[in-house]
């Protein structure tokens, strides 16, 4: 009586399955994945409301992901024509870095430590240097930076360049400002658009 009770069941689902993909199930089920996985512009702006506003960047930049990573909530945005990147983290409780490490003279090593912490083991940053110290604006506030030069393992790029900062938002709480690109490639100015746009 059990075996017959299963293979009904199986017939019903089946037949469920059947009739689900036949009334357009299989298109409603494609739509629901790919907004899942490939969120529209306006979903990736909701989300990155938790990092910052970011309804005032021009449209020269595009968000690529607003998510939490390791314990952090993060927003990747791109400059479509470049490819370089711009990466905000609101690393809350738990500072990566702070603005007062980055005007220390020790700002290499502090780096290199905050590198290890947030490694991931498909990639590796080796010969990091910091070649020029600066300020840039975002938040509405005049932040530090420092600019970096670095080679990166087991990633087709190599050599890489680029800036770091902390900013504190309105709630006076670190935001991490990271732009990179391709050593030759990098744009200070793409970084300063980008950021002085963030609220």
């Amino acid at each position: 009586m059990g075996c017959l009770r299963n293979i009904i069941r199986a017939v019903v689902i089946t037949l469920a399955i059947v009739g689900f993909m036949s009334l357009g199930g299989k298109e409603l089920l494609n739509g629901w994945l790919e907004n899942f996985f490939n969120p529209s512009q306006e979903v990736m702006l909701e989300r990155a409301k938790k990092v910052g506003d970011f309804s005032e960047i021009n449209d020269e930049f595009e968000i690529e992901r607003a998510a939490g990573i390791m314990g952090y909530n993060a927003v990747v945005a791109e400059h479509k024509a470049s490819g370089q990147k711009m990466i905000i983290i609101d690393s809350g409780s738990k500072p990566i870095l702070t603005a007062e490490d980055l005007k220390s003279e020790s700002v290499e090593e502090k780096l290199r430590n905050s590198i290890k912490k947030i490694k991931y083991q498909a990639v590796s940053v080796d010969d990091l240097a910091v070649t020029k110290r600066g300020t840039l604006t975002s938040f509405g506030k005049t932040a530090p930076y420092v600019k970096f030069e670095a080679k990166v393992k087991k990633l087709p790029i190599g050599d890489v360049a680029g800036i770091i900062s902390v900013v504190k938002d309105s709630k006076g709480e670190d935001r991490l400002l990271v732009s990179i690109s391709e050593k030759e490639k990098y744009s200070q100015l793409i970084s300063d658009e980008f950021f002085k746009h963030v609220k």
